[in-house]
């Protein structure tokens, strides 16, 4: 679990007790803060609006869906709008179409936000079959909204940038490098990740 002050603390310590760069983030920028999603339909639904526009633009889009379909909106009041009724909310075609294909497979029963898979190869799979919803966004959810310890979203930027500077290589590793070189941090790679971001974002500020 990643998703409360206990879990990071006793997942990031143990990090720290087998990896010395980690030792050194936390000696540097303290304990990170816990980050938590909802678990269900609407996490995604945000994911998908947030999607290539800023956070003042998904703000605003995220409020016209709602004036539109509801607070939080309804599926079942999505998956039977137009394009222009959408469109009228502010989303683009595609965006409408990844917001449909969530509806459906929710509404359906195929897609149990309440029952995921306990792998989480198998979990990702799943969520992947919602169009717009691709690797990184599954681990996210699975990270925070369901607070798996062990998911890690390699494919992620500033997780890529940090531990490969962290671990004191000369250049970016790729996702598949950085998978392997994780593995020395299982069971406890999404907190790994956690230690990433709040090392970036130190450093930024």
């Amino acid at each position: 679990m990643v998703r409360s002050k206990k879990s990071i603390k006793d997942h990031v310590e143990a990090l720290a007790s087998r990896e010395p760069a980690f030792a050194g983030v936390l000696k540097k920028h303290g304990m990170p803060e816990p980050r938590v999603s909802d678990r269900g339909a609407q996490t995604l639904l945000r994911t998908i609006v947030g999607q290539q526009v800023s956070v003042a633009a998904a703000r605003s889009m995220w409020a016209k869906l709602e004036a539109a379909f509801g607070s939080p909106p309804d599926l079942k009041k999505l998956l039977a709008a137009s394009d222009e009724d959408l469109r009228a909310a502010g989303m683009s075609r595609q965006k409408s179409g990844y917001i449909r294909s969530l509806a459906e497979l929710v509404l359906s029963g195929e897609l149990d936000l309440e029952k995921l898979p306990e792998d989480d190869e198998e979990a990702i799979a799943l969520l992947t079959k919602i169009k717009g919803i691709g690797r990184w966004s599954a681990e996210i959810y699975l990270l925070f909204a369901e607070g798996r310890a062990d998911v890690f979203p390699a494919g992620d930027l500033a997780v890529m940038v940090e531990l490969g500077r962290l671990m004191g290589l000369d250049e970016k590793p790729s996702e598949k490098q950085l998978r392997a070189l994780a593995e020395a941090w299982r069971p406890y790679r999404g907190a790994a990740a956690v230690l990433a971001w709040h090392s970036y974002n130190s450093a930024v500020l």
